[in-house]
């Protein structure tokens, strides 16, 4: 009876999300985490269907495995399968299944033991699939929870038709920097305080990350392990093909320099130079630095180049800071909560010079914020909940900064 009745609110919950929420990407993430939570499963993923390519690719999924840079052939593995012939399946033992041929998540940081994965039908075609991962406690998906995924599934396939969401799959992006299996532990009294539990994720070239968690989550520690400002104690770091974990002083130092740019909440200009003048500085450490007056201009504080930090406003610091990150060309730019000491206006306009660095100046841009709405002009949008990767989101619209409201 008490199955029954979560059971069933869990169903009435995924109609709220489906039939009600206007944007639709969230009201298919949530109605996910409402199937994933309910069955006490450890990962799912909703994969959509590209009908140009044949391909199938994760919209959104939870989970410790990062899958979203992956493609899937239409009929190929379980979910092509289940997409190609619009039937759900139950596996039980995924080692020893023969319609099972591994699946993506398992050399992406998490083994498959048992799965549900069901069609999204829209009463005319099959435009993706539905699938759930491991429950916790390791007993068996049976026949009644797979009705429920097959309920959340036709919910879902008919709303995007209805909302018609548009699927335009882009060949995959170059990847820039990958973390695998990285651990991070802190000494704490007489033992250590593990931070960071076995972080999965891949960051590509010329997308804009947001990564949300609450405060002491490892979001930040994660983000200064990529850029160089922290060590991890167990696992992998790639820096474009390269391993960084356990990098020389000597390679730490060229890295910061010539890689990274930096955007810090509390600006950390420095008082005694103009705003052109704390550009020049930096660009005075790299080989190939942008002009510093092109840096200021980007940022739309020419007339501002003569002044010193305290002559200007909190937001003209930031976009200071932002062009002296910038002004060594970076290939990557980690921002940790730029906008949190800003007001709403001022914020938008920090947040459109960001963009621009990201639509048009071709740079990647990794952001730590508290602010979810900032979340919506994410190309992905990965969330961090006690040391591990707890979901992430592939955006299919990311909005305009002067589009978000909070």
């Amino acid at each position: 009876m008490a199955e029954e009745k979560r059971f069933t609110r869990a169903t009435w919950q995924i109609m709220e999300q489906l039939l009600e929420v206007e944007d639709l990407e969230s009201a298919l993430s949530g109605s996910l985490e409402i199937i994933v939570n309910t069955l006490n499963s450890e990962a799912g993923a909703i994969w959509l269907l590209d009908p140009k390519t044949d391909r199938l690719s994760p919209l959104y999924h939870i989970g410790p495995a990062d899958i979203s840079n992956l493609m899937v052939e239409n009929g190929l593995g379980i979910e092509g399968v289940v997409t190609r012939t619009g039937k759900s399946v139950i596996v039980e033992d995924a080692v020893n299944d023969p319609r099972f041929d591994g699946s993506v998540f398992d050399d992406n940081g998490l083994i498959t033991k048992t799965m549900i994965c069901v069609p999204l039908n829209n009463l005319r075609e099959v435009i993706g699939c539905v699938q759930i991962v491991n429950k916790k406690d390791g007993s068996l998906y049976d026949e009644e929870e797979l009705r429920l995924c097959e309920q959340m599934a036709s919910l879902a396939a008919i709303t995007i038709d209805e909302k018609g969401l548009l699927v335009d799959l882009s060949e995959k992006k170059e990847v820039l920097a990958v973390l695998k299996d990285v651990i991070k532990e802190f000494p704490s009294g007489d033992g250590v305080s593990r931070v960071l539990k076995g972080i999965n994720l891949e960051v590509y070239k010329n997308e804009f990350v947001v990564v949300l968690g609450e405060s002491g989550c490892g979001k930040s520690t994660m983000m200064n392990i990529i850029g160089g400002m922290d060590f991890l104690t167990d696992g992998t770091l790639m820096i474009e093909g390269k391993d960084f974990s356990h990098p020389t002083d000597a390679e730490l130092t060229a890295f910061r320099r010539q890689y990274v740019g930096f955007i810090f909440q509390s600006y950390n200009l420095m008082p005694n130079l103009t705003a052109l003048e704390n550009v020049r500085f930096i660009a005075e450490l790299v080989s190939d630095p942008m002009p510093s007056e092109e840096a200021i201009a980007k940022v739309g504080l020419t007339d501002r180049s003569g002044n010193y930090p305290s002559q200007m406003s909190g937001g003209q610091q930031q976009r200071v800071s932002i062009a002296r990150a910038i002004v060594k060309r970076p290939k990557l730019i980690l921002a940790d909560e730029p906008t949190a000491a800003l007001d709403y206006t001022t914020s938008i306009e920090v947040l459109k010079v960001i963009e621009e660095i990201v639509r048009n100046d071709g740079a990647t841009v990794m952001m730590v914020t508290h602010n979810p709405e900032i979340a919506k002009m994410a190309d992905r949008v990965v969330k961090v909940r006690g040391g591990k990767i707890a979901s992430i989101r592939r955006n299919m619209h990311p909005l305009h900064a002067e589009e978000l409201v909070w």
